[in-house]
């Protein structure tokens, strides 16, 4: 049975602490990288997370009050056993948005499981995890499927493009969703060659090379930002000069920060939509930016809906349900979010395959719209 959850002693019954007007405090945690490497992707979401509870607690809607909780995995497979941890170990926090990045998912949404803890990711994408029977892991955002065959449909439809390579980071989230490019881009009759190169990787020159000897026409790369910087740079000056397209791992300003002018002309994929540039978020990003001081990033505002979400279902349950409630909850619900309406099927997989389109232009990322208005 789907809901049939173990639940660690302990934590089925959770009713937060008091809070110094007579009510509770209930903690929401988000899991990703807020140190390290990749650490701007983490901090667009957090200031999502951190800007949801905010206007929460000051909007008086609530009997209880709600708290921020930090849980930071840097990213790595390595540190996700103890973030997550810190997580589970605090009795008030109730759920987790993330984790954020699929390699740490695959390591923290067991214990999760085993917690009863609703673990609900803006951004990890990789195809596989809801195929695990975590147990309270739910998802979302649009998988890599998604992401992947968009990619392929993209490149198929350029004049002159007849063999692609595709270079993964050799990270859980980057073969996934190489693996899926290439199968697209193979079904479409390009030719294709797959490469890998860890995202440890010091110098990039000798996989420049490789490319430009190769003579493809684009090349996808399935990583983060941090690798395709120092990539993208060396690609340059190999003299590469076909397309180039990334996923979601690479859409961040500080690409260009690390890549300059290297970047320019980069395409980049991702299930979420620029808050700055769709109307409807239009009032979300004046309040982020007034917040933080800042334009929101990749996922803030996904994040965002996540965490009100959460706290819909919070109030919902009479504002101090148990883990497993609140997970059951966030299961079978349906809400409006200012990005998309949130659901999940029977696996938690996300419901909608919505992919956007950006492009490095002039050092600046831009917006291009929707996979059919790109594609045409």
């Amino acid at each position: 049975m789907r809901l049939a959850i173990p639940v660690a002693a302990g934590a089925l019954l959770l009713t937060g602490c008091s809070s110094d007007d007579g009510g509770s405090t209930i903690k929401i945690a988000y899991q990703g990288p807020l140190s390290g490497q990749n650490v701007g992707l983490g901090e667009n979401m957090e200031r999502g997370v951190q800007l949801a509870i905010n206007e929460a607690n000051a909007s008086g809607d609530y009997d209880f009050e709600l708290e921020y909780f930090a849980a930071d995995d840097q990213g790595s497979e390595t540190e996700a056993t103890t973030a997550a941890q810190s997580a589970i170990d605090d009795p008030d926090v109730v759920a987790v948005v993330g984790p954020a990045f699929s390699g740490p998912t695959e390591v923290s949404a067991p214990l999760y499981g085993q917690a009863g803890l609703a673990a609900v990711t803006p951004s990890a994408t990789n195809p596989t995890l809801t195929e695990q029977d975590f147990g309270t892991f739910l998802r979302a955002v649009p998988n890599d499927n998604a992401q992947g065959s968009a990619m392929a449909e993209f490149l198929a439809g350029q004049d002159g493009v007849d063999s692609v390579m595709v270079i993964d980071d050799v990270t859980p989230y980057g073969e996934g969703l190489a693996e899926v490019a290439v199968a697209g881009l193979t079904e479409a009759g390009i030719d294709v060659e797959h490469d890998s190169v860890p995202a440890e990787t010091v110098d990039y020159s000798n996989a420049a090379r490789t490319v430009v000897e190769s003579g493809v026409d684009a090349l996808v790369y399935a990583g983060y930002y941090e690798a395709l910087g120092p990539f993208a740079t060396r690609l340059q000056e190999a003299g590469f000069d076909g397309i180039g397209i990334s996923g979601d791992g690479s859409k961040d300003e500080e690409l260009i920060n690390l890549a300059g002018d290297a970047a320019e002309g980069w395409y980049l994929t991702c299930p979420c939509t620029d808050a700055a540039e769709e109307e409807g978020l239009a009032d979300f990003a004046e309040r982020y930016e007034e917040e933080f001081g800042l334009a929101p990033g990749t996922y803030s505002a996904e994040a965002y809906d996540i965490t009100n979400m959460i706290i819909a279902q919070i109030a919902e349950l009479g504002g101090a349900p148990s883990r497993e409630e609140l997970y059951n909850a966030l299961a079978g619900v349906e809400y409006q979010g200012l990005t998309k309406t949130f659901t999940f099927d029977e696996n938690g997989e996300f419901a909608n395959d919505a992919v956007f389109f950006y492009r490095v232009e002039e050092g600046v990322i831009s917006y291009l719209g929707g996979t059919d208005e790109v594609t045409g």
